[in-house]
């Protein structure tokens, strides 16, 4: 049991450790050497857990997609819309890819042209996001003159644009700076009734 505790351990610290190393140089850049120096272990160690770069970057993602689905498996607060439920999730999003290197590292991997695309993070945010604001329209949660699919381009190319900046600068994941994107959106979005409830900086998580 020890030793099987260890070597989870150890993987937890490899998978960590390649999300900090491809998140910086890239996965084409990216070396197994780099990667088992700053986990602290052997090569060898490396290669028992990994048989390549490639499918350490496997993992990466797929622990990632893991997080990504964590947060987006919600329902609204009682009493609360879909919209709200889409403001509050971006609003958590930002949070986690601020403070999560392995989510963060696993949205960007998917965008690498160095490597096959395997997950793609940002396909399953898109369909999260169109799922959403599809039951946000069948609900009478948007204007009348709205659709879902007049949204769902505005609000991914938002968000993952928030994402690629924030790999550099923090601020763009911030919650100021995703309160003012949806202070922007929201009355474009929202029937009046509607809106009056809707708090562009989120609610507390359900």
């Amino acid at each position: 049991m020890v030793k099987q505790e260890r070597a989870a351990r150890t993987r937890e610290t490899l998978i960590r450790s390649a999300a900090e190393v491809f998140g910086r140089e890239g996965f084409s850049k990216a070396s197994l050497t780099a990667i088992s120096s700053l986990a602290g272990v052997s090569s060898g160690a490396l290669h028992f857990h990994f048989e390549s770069k490639a499918a350490l970057a496997d993992v990466v993602e797929a622990e990632a997609l893991a997080r990504l689905l964590a947060l987006t498996r919600t329902e609204p607060a009682a009493g609360a819309s879909r919209v709200q439920l889409l403001v509050d999730v971006t609003h958590r999003l930002a949070d986690e890819l601020r403070g999560d290197v392995v989510l963060r590292t696993g949205f960007a991997l998917g965008g690498e042209p160095s490597r096959p695309a395997r997950i793609g993070l940002r396909e399953h945010w898109r369909c999260w996001v169109e799922k959403e604001l599809e039951r946000a329209e069948a609900q009478g949660e948007l204007r009348t003159e709205v659709r879902a699919q007049d949204v769902v381009a505005t609000v991914v190319a938002a968000t993952v644009g928030l994402e690629r900046l924030g790999v550099r600068e923090a601020m763009w994941l911030s919650a100021a700076t995703v309160s003012r994107v949806w202070r922007l959106l929201l009355p474009a979005v929202a029937p009046a009734a509607l809106l009056a409830d809707l708090q562009a900086g989120g609610t507390s998580p359900p």
